[in-house]
């Protein structure tokens, strides 16, 4: 049964994770293709730049349902069908195991997103998929990685900086915390590393002194 339930949480939080938000308002709202304009990366930062906030906020709200509904699922499935005695994990009883249904139906919603199978595995950089997941794993872990964010992005103007700080709180509170056990500890260390490495480039400019900082006032290119 755990294994039947690894799989099923790990294909739809996959599935459901590589709808893209950015590229389906572009397409159908404004007829273009967020991914031939700005830094061609159909993530919320480029597409606000391009696009502006209107559309934003639709792309929030898909992003945001498709990472709620497989982690919800995910912690659901694990909480029902497995009793703790059967699970591996450093936490017993509900509240361990919808944990790590959520952080595996989380890891492989940030995998769908930067890797979608709908538009040849090019995908976002699993920002606005990570900053959900965290408000659905617990809310001292959010508001460490929300915190971060907000303080380093604001202070830098780099969205990518504060993404990159902002996500290894997760790992990080998830063993301060006692939540579980190893197992717990390398999900959320793999969804830091997903995040991390799709971020790669931002960070290689920042030490070059060429990285786009953030600004609200955009300049229209599409």
């Amino acid at each position: 049964m755990l294994i039947l339930l690894i799989i099923v949480t790990a294909l739809q939080a996959y599935v459901i994770g590589g709808v893209n938000g950015a590229i389906i308002i572009s397409k159908y709202f404004y007829r273009k293709d967020i991914r031939k304009f700005g830094s061609g990366n159909p993530g919320l930062t480029n597409f606000y730049r391009v696009f502006g906030k209107g559309g934003a906020v639709l792309v929030v709200l898909i992003d945001v349902v498709k990472t709620v509904g497989p982690v919800v699922l995910g912690g659901f499935l694990f909480s029902h069908f497995l009793s703790a005695d059967t699970f591996p994990s450093g936490n017993v009883g509900f509240f361990g195991l919808s944990f790590f249904g959520s952080e595996l139906a989380g890891f492989f919603v940030m995998l769908g997103h930067c890797f979608p199978l709908f538009y040849e595995f090019r995908g976002g950089k699993g920002v606005m998929a990570m900053g959900t997941i965290v408000f659905f794993i617990d809310w001292r872990i959010a508001l460490a990685a929300w915190g971060a964010f907000i303080v380093l992005t604001l202070a830098t103007r780099y969205v990518s900086l504060g993404a990159v700080v902002g996500v290894l709180a997760y790992p990080l509170m998830v063993g301060l915390l006692g939540f579980g056990g190893v197992w717990e500890i390398v999900l959320s260390s793999a969804c830091a590393a997903l995040l991390i490495y799709r971020h790669r480039e931002n960070i290689r400019r920042i030490f070059a002194g060429k990285e786009s900082r953030f600004s609200f006032h955009r300049k229209k290119e599409a």
